[in-house]
Parts: structure tokens; sequence; C-alpha cells
């Protein structure tokens, strides 16, 4: 059967195999064993719907198809162009341009959906989904703002469905060894974690676009907006740098973060921050006149986020984008890597340091000799496949259904991946309120005072809320343009 059980179903076919046992006398041989070794049978594959099929979302269904357990049975996505090599490779799909109504139409013909599209997207296209009863696999980050993170996390446990987000780094190997190493008290308790990336590697930080353009013919401009409040169609926005401009992406952060801040995560069990604090990097347009521009992400970042940790002690964790970097662990002789040259991540313990590259990869205690001589017993599930085994993680979750041994296994449900996701747009409520500005009392028309700046914010956990600078609050949550709601 498939993901969420249907009984009627269950029902119907047993009776039609009872009939035919009675009536003939004859034992039905299983289509699994005429088929051979690996061999499963069409009414046991998941049947999946595909929202966002170009790009990273080619690869999702690319990924889920070749599982061997699951069949592609709808496509959806507003640009024709961007869809076609997955249109190509499905051809008996079904193809829409709007989610709501593949949704509709197919809702009696899926199992499941995956969730490719940009940012602002995914919660409204994850939730609808999931009222239905279906399964999702949602990119990261799973979410645009912490509400919707929150909001997703209660309804994958409500309605029963089984989730992954698309961070595949979180299946592999890498971070299981971690896991062993730091349970094992090779670098005792935790303290401090750097985490950083050389993104973004599209244009942050530059004031939106004047001229407005004509959209393609085969992109519905209207559809791609979406939740997004409406604006004019302008160019070196589709497909890739929507990225850098709040309405839609969530920078560097929300880019790589899902991948980079999650080993650590994981590591150490961490739940959410309690507050968050940043640094910002500046483009000057003249001589001592800082740009302001509100709608874009900036071009670098430093966030310090503060966890509670077992015993009364406090973690201080460290994002860093935009190519800043902590400096070097002086355990790293002086021509070793750090991390992967662009990305890594350094957790600092009382008795030692290990660090990692993008997704977990190439785990090493420092100095990095210790790795080659200290073992210590797996004790961690292994995905077979590593990261490589990210969607068949999801695949046989689903097939086998919620709270399922194969649902216990599952590397990045919503569970997991919601507080994660939260604490990684943390890091953007501090940027955003870094850039709040308001009229400078008694000053002229262009001059502004930036309250959010030299600030710790506090931030309440459970109750989604900065308790210390009110207009921070706006960030926690969007307002979606009419026509999309959770």
């Amino acid at each position: 059967m498939k993901g969420n059980s249907n009984k009627p179903e269950n029902s119907r076919r047993s009776f039609i195999k009872g009939t035919a046992l009675a009536m003939t006398g004859f034992y039905i041989v299983p289509r699994h064993v005429l088929g051979g070794p690996g061999y499963v049978a069409p009414s046991d594959k998941l049947r999946v719907a595909g929202i966002g099929v170009g790009g990273m979302g080619y690869n999702d269904v690319s990924g889920v198809f070749r599982s061997g357990k699951a069949d592609i049975v709808a496509l959806c996505d507003v640009d024709d162009t961007r869809a076609k090599r997955s249109r190509d490779e499905h051809p008996k799909a079904a193809y829409y341009k709007d989610f709501r109504v593949m949704l509709e139409k197919e809702q009696n013909n899926i199992d499941a959906v995956t969730v490719s599209t940009p940012d602002h997207m995914h919660a409204v296209q994850a939730m609808m989904a999931m009222k239905m009863g279906k399964h999702v696999y949602v990119q990261k980050p799973l979410s645009h703002d912490i509400y919707e993170a929150r909001m997703l996390t209660e309804a994958a446990e409500k309605y029963k469905v089984v989730t992954q987000m698309g961070n595949q780094g979180s299946s592999g190997d890498g971070v299981r060894k971690m896991v062993e190493w730091y349970n094992a008290g090779l670098i005792g308790e935790a303290t401090k974690v750097y985490s950083w990336t050389n993104r973004p590697v599209w244009p942050q930080g530059i004031p939106w676009p004047t001229e407005a353009q004509t959209p393609p013919a085969d992109l519905d401009w209207d559809l791609w907006l979406g939740t997004a409040p409406y604006r004019d169609y302008v160019g070196n926005l589709v497909p890739f740098n929507w990225r850098g401009w709040w309405d839609y992406g969530t920078g560097a952060l929300g880019d790589m973060a899902c991948h980079i801040m999650e080993p650590p995560f994981r590591v150490l069990g961490l739940g959410y921050p309690k507050s968050a604090e940043c640094s910002v990097g500046s483009v000057y347009v003249g001589e001592f006149q800082r740009g302001y521009f509100p709608d874009s992400c900036p071009p670098s970042s430093h966030i310090t986020l503060r966890f509670d940790m077992p015993g009364g002690r406090e973690l201080e964790f460290h994002w860093m984008d935009g190519g800043i970097q902590p400096t070097r662990p002086e355990e790293l002789e002086p021509n070793e890597v750090m991390g992967d040259g662009g990305n890594g991540v350094i957790i600092e313990g009382t008795a030692g340091k290990m660090m990692c590259s993008t997704y977990g990869i190439d785990p090493k205690l420092l100095p990095t000799s210790k790795t080659q001589y200290i073992q210590v017993p797996e004790t961690e599930y292994r995905v077979p496949g590593g990261d490589r085994g990210h969607y068949n993680n999801w695949v046989e979750a689903c097939i086998a259904g919620h709270g399922s041994e194969e649902y216990k296994r599952l590397s990045s449900p919503f569970s997991v991946a919601g507080p994660l996701t939260e604490s990684v747009l943390m890091g953007n409520l501090a940027i955003r309120s870094y850039d709040y500005r308001v009229p400078r009392p008694g000053g002229n028309a262009n001059q502004f005072d930036y309250p959010g700046r030299g600030i710790k914010l506090v931030w309440d956990g459970p109750n989604m809320k900065i308790t210390n600078f009110e207009p921070a609050n706006q960030f926690v949550k969007r307002t979606y343009r009419e026509g999309f709601s959770l």
C-alpha cells in the first residue's frame, strides 16, 4: 500500500484476493516473486507529484524516481522551459502550472509531493499537501519565515505524514561519525561553534532594478510571485538570483546554513536559541554614504546565536557568510585546509575540537592526526548510500508509513528540520532588524536612526517572539498576497 493507509482500498484488495483463492483453489504467486529480486510491484510504488521541477526540482524528482520505488504521476511548474527536462523524462505525468489546481485534481492519484520552488512558496505548497494527507519532501530551507517553519513542524505530526527536508548531508556518514565522537567524550563539552560559507554567489546588497521588463512567454510571472507582493517583472531574477531578495529568498543563510549548521545541531542536540546578534557588511555609494537597500540581503554577515546547554552551560554559535571566516585553529598545520576552503564547521569543546566540510563531509578531529588512530564504536544508524540515499530514506518511510521503523530512521523529518530552520532564520531576523530604521527626531528628511544595531535580540522560542525589540517581530511572519494562506 502507499504511505498513508487507505482502509477501503485494503478491504477491496483483500476481498478480491480472497474470492479468487476460493474460486480457483490455486495460490497466487506475488508479483515481486515473478519479477525477481528487487522488483517492486506497481501497486506498491509511491505515487509522487513534483512542484517546481526545473533545476534543483529536476534533481529532486529524479532522485525520488531513481529509488525504483516511486512513480512520478504529476508535475507542476510556472516555467515551461525549466520544466521541459522533467516532462520529457516522465511523459505520462500530468502537467500543471498552478500547484493548487494540481493538488485538487490529483489528490486521489498521489501519495506524496516534492516541493522545490523558491523559498517564499515552500510553506503554502507543503501545507496544502499535508492537509490532504500527502507526505512531503521540501527543499531547504524548510520555509521563508520562522512562523512557517513552526506551523509545518506541527502539521507534520497533526496529519501523521512522512516529511523530509532536502539537506542531503543529514543522511551522510560524516555527521554520524561526529555524533559518535562527541558522545564518546573526545572533545569534552562543547563551548563554541563556528560555521561559515563563501556564499552568496549571486548579487546581494544592491538596489531593486528600476527598469521593468516583459516576462518570457513561457513563464507565468503572477504564479511565480505567489505569496509575495506584486511587482513588475525584472531581469536577472529568475531562475537563480531571487535568493538575494527578501521577498523571495533567505540569502546565504537560507541557501547554505541548513547544510552547514546541521552537523553541529545534530551532534549537540540543539533546540531554540535564546538570543541573536549580528554585524552586517556595508556597501557605500559615496563618501561616508552607506547604501540602504532594504529589499536585498546583505553582501556579508556575522551572526552569533546563544543556546542554553545541560548543566547551566551556554553555547556560542557563530555563522559567517560572504567569505568571512573564523581564525584558524592553532591545531591546524599551516598548509592544512580549514573546512573545505570556502565552507566548514568547527566545534570547540573543553577537551578538544572537531571540524568538517559542507554537508558534514570529511569530519576530522584536531589536530587531524588524531583522526587516523582514534576509533570509537559505531552507534548511529547509517543510511544506505549515505547522502545519496537521502531520497530513498524518505521514499521507504513514506511507503512504510508514519510511525514505522523506516519513519524513525528519517534523517531530516520536520521534527528535526523545523527547529533547525527556525534557528537559521533567527539570523535573518537579526539582519533585518539591523537594517530597520526610523526618522531621526529633529533631523532632516535624510537622517535616520537604526535602533536594531548594536543590540542583542532576546528570543522567546516557544512563543516565537523577540522580547526586547518589538520592531523585530514583524520579520517572524509575513503577510501573504491574496489567494494564498497556510
